[in-house]
């Protein structure tokens, strides 16, 4: 039972660090190829380069500070932070998925990306790294945070921040590939399964907070997912039996 209860709980944690992270990879790069291929190669690296070094920073200061906060209020913290971003990702997929929001388009971001870098005026170098810097940065500060939540409150920071290299190293190495943005991949499918994850995983940790006894302990983590599945599939159903019944009307 406790080699079942740590294996599943694990599966979770790796699937929901390693999808976010190839989300807001897959962003980044679209917005460094846009620069670079518009712009200057080298400055957009230079971003690259600084926008990672100072994510590194705050993950050194940060990462080691949690172990020292009492587990209860560590995992009642963490627990309400991840319900929030979780709620916020599937709210966003939810109304993409039915319509009521247009979907995050890749080929539309390089595009406006590359519009305004040749509308700009100015230094082209300096242009390139500050965008580079910019769009990895704030789409690496999500990793940041999905990382040491996850990775603290199950005592896995070690794995979560394997996990989110890997993710990582392979959306570069596509990206290196395609040498363009990664306009094909289904990217509201992973931020609605992201977004289960990590309120399943809220939902757990604010309970183990507030001291509830799950039934199973950790098992209830692959249970909360399952049921949080179904409660989004109802609900996108829902809306587009309501959407297509106001169509008809």
């Amino acid at each position: 039972m406790i080699a079942t209860a740590f294996h599943s709980s694990n599966l979770v944690l790796v699937s929901a660090v390693f999808l976010a992270c190839a989300v807001e990879m897959v962003e980044a790069l679209t917005i460094v190829v846009a620069v670079g291929s518009t712009r200057s190669w080298k400055s957009a690296f230079e971003g690259v380069a600084v926008a990672v070094l100072a994510l590194g920073a705050l993950v050194a200061v940060f990462g080691p500070a949690l172990v020292h906060v009492p587990l209860t209020t560590l995992r009642l913290v963490v627990g309400g932070v991840l319900l929030i971003f979780g709620l916020q990702w599937l709210r966003k997929a939810i109304l993409r998925s039915t319509g009521y929001k247009a979907k995050h388009d890749e080929d539309a971001i390089f595009a406006e990306t590359v519009a305004e870098l040749n509308s700009a005026t100015g230094d082209r170098d300096r242009l390139a790294f500050v965008m580079s810097f910019k769009g990895v940065f704030l789409e690496g500060l999500e990793v940041v945070v999905t990382v040491l939540t996850l990775g603290a409150s199950s005592h896995e920071l070690g794995l979560a921040t394997i996990t989110a290299a890997v993710a990582l190293t392979l959306v570069a190495i596509v990206g290196a590939i395609v040498a363009k943005q990664l306009s094909g991949v289904p990217e509201n499918a992973m931020k609605m399964a992201v977004g289960i994850m990590l309120v399943s995983y809220g939902t757990f940790w604010t309970g183990e907070g507030l001291k509830v006894s799950w039934p199973g302990n950790d098992v209830m983590i692959p249970v909360f997912v399952v049921l949080y599945a179904l409660f989004v599939w109802v609900v996108v159903a829902s809306l587009k039996t309501g959407e297509m019944k106001a169509e008809v009307a």
